[in-house]
């Protein structure tokens, strides 16, 4: 239920890619991940879920910290699987919550308006940095990647960058969480989402070049249980990106018609 994918002794990145129990799982529903960083005593939540995910995910994180211990939570866009168990984060942890500024008056309708006062701090459209622990992390400009406002996260000590839905591919939920191997090979269980969710190949090549500014050795989606390890295959998948056509690259006249009867 919990991978531990980082690990200095002081500085711990956690994944959870399976956290419901046998018969809470609907094989339709789009598998998530949710993210715990745990810096000295103080721990940081990525995306973590909506609310069938938050007790099992409580569970899991107290083996880390104690929940009340997790002082930040970042919430990548305003999709349900990433954050409409925010209500209970509220009640359950002494957290402030960080969602992209054009979201930050959306993400509330997850939560009862007696709770929101001081809690939702705005990411700017720039992205922004924060601090846990003295352990710097930066917020990265990711818009119509795929939400018209986005970010991705930055982890400077793990040199993790967790990628929300860039990234995702479709997998069975049997398959295992490990790093991919044969990028070419993996390329088939992620293009076709990325083809129809993502907006277009102008924004994944700022992404591409903005993300090569980094010192990246590992690159995790929120959805998929494959992810990017080793410079080798963090740039083969930035450049994959950086060429993908996608979005409206690939609509035509022919899409908007009026259905027939």
């Amino acid at each position: 239920m919990s991978r531990i994918i980082f690990d200095n002794g002081t500085h711990r990145c956690i994944v959870f890619d399976d956290i419901l129990n046998e018969g809470e799982v609907d094989m339709e529903d789009v598998q998530s991940n949710q993210f715990l960083i745990v810096n000295g005593d103080q721990g940081l939540l990525f995306d973590p879920g909506g609310a069938k995910v938050f007790q099992p995910l409580h569970k899991e994180i107290s083996k880390f910290i104690f929940p009340r211990k997790v002082k930040k939570i970042v919430i990548s866009h305003q999709d349900p699987d990433t954050g409409a168990g925010i209500n209970y984060w509220m009640i359950f942890s002494n957290a402030v919550a960080y969602v992209p500024q054009l979201w930050v008056r959306f993400i509330p309708h997850f939560c009862r308006q007696s709770l929101e006062k001081d809690f939702f701090t705005p990411i700017p459209e720039e992205g922004m940095r924060i601090n846990l622990n003295d352990s710097e992390f930066i917020l990265l400009p990711a818009h119509f990647l795929h939400s018209a406002g986005n970010v991705h996260m930055y982890d400077t000590t793990s040199k993790i960058l967790f990628s929300g839905d860039m990234g995702t591919s479709i997998f069975p939920f049997t398959a295992e969480f490990e790093p991919v191997e044969d990028f070419d090979e993996h390329v088939r269980f992620m293009e076709g989402f990325h083809r129809r969710y993502i907006a277009s190949n102008k924004v994944c090549k700022l992404w591409a070049n903005m993300v090569r500014d980094l010192d990246i050795e590992m690159i995790i989606p929120q959805h998929g249980r494959k992810y990017f390890k080793g410079k080798e295959m963090v740039n083969r998948f930035i450049d994959w990106v950086d060429n993908l056509q996608c979005g409206i690259d690939l609509f035509d006249r022919n899409i908007y018609t009026i259905p027939s009867e």
